[in-house]
């Protein structure tokens, strides 16, 4: 069987039985269980400080009723940050390199951020569809762009995340595949290429905590704006 640069986003199967839904419940697993006792070890404090300070950054430009949605952003924080990094390590499968992954968690808390605003404020959530001091003849074509770019965000949400961690491990992977192809041909070349290949392996630590600390940025703001 040839195998192409792309089989490592396709979803792994066990006697027929897709193991996406494993990959993606495994990592919560690895946070420690938070216990009653005031001495504990330096893990704990550690993911303690982390959901502290990413729950305090989330929660910064929200009023008080937007801190009722502190448990499900700062959950979906570490359960991006978690599959992000995770995924990074060999022979691991990556969940948020899913188009239909991502696209199920973005719509439906898209849709929900939006029905917030339109029940609760809906004068104030139309009235984005439409900016003040807009000349008439403008109002229709205006109308029809703000609503499209509205319906759009979900979609933005789940093809960046996607786009940006297919992008990197397709990177990591050609860079990879000419280290090992280059070393009995040209040694010095392949250092040089195992050097490039390290600073990239960083580079995408970084992209996998920044695109989900974007992405749930992004969420944050979309129900700043409607409530």
């Amino acid at each position: 069987m040839i195998m192409t640069f792309f089989d490592q986003f396709s979803s792994p199967h066990l006697l027929g039985i897709p193991l996406i839904l494993i990959s993606t419940l495994l990592p919560a697993l690895l946070l420690p269980t938070p216990n009653n006792r005031w001495i504990t070890n330096r893990l704990s404090t550690l993911q303690l400080w982390l959901i502290n300070t990413i729950t305090k950054q989330l929660m910064t430009p929200l009023n008080k009723p937007g801190h009722k949605w502190a448990l499900i952003l700062t959950s979906l924080m570490m359960f991006l940050l978690m599959i992000n990094l995770l995924g990074l390590l060999p022979y691991t499968f990556t969940p948020t390199t899913q188009l239909s992954m991502n696209m199920a968690l973005a719509f439906p808390l898209w849709a929900a951020t939006l029905l917030t605003g339109l029940r609760n404020q809906p004068t104030t959530s139309l009235g984005h569809l439409l900016p003040e001091g807009t000349p008439t003849p403008l109002i229709p074509a205006l109308i029809v762009i703000e609503t499209i770019s509205l319906l759009i965000r979900p979609l933005a949400l789940g093809v960046r995340l996607t786009a940006n961690l297919t992008a990197g491990h397709l990177l990591i992977q050609l860079i990879s595949t000419a280290t090992i192809t280059l070393l009995p041909i040209m040694p010095t070349i392949s250092i040089l290429t195992a050097i490039i290949l390290f600073l990239l392996t960083i580079l995408e630590v970084a992209v996998a905590m920044i695109q989900a600390y974007v992405f749930v940025l992004l969420l944050s703001l979309y129900l700043q704006e409607n409530i």
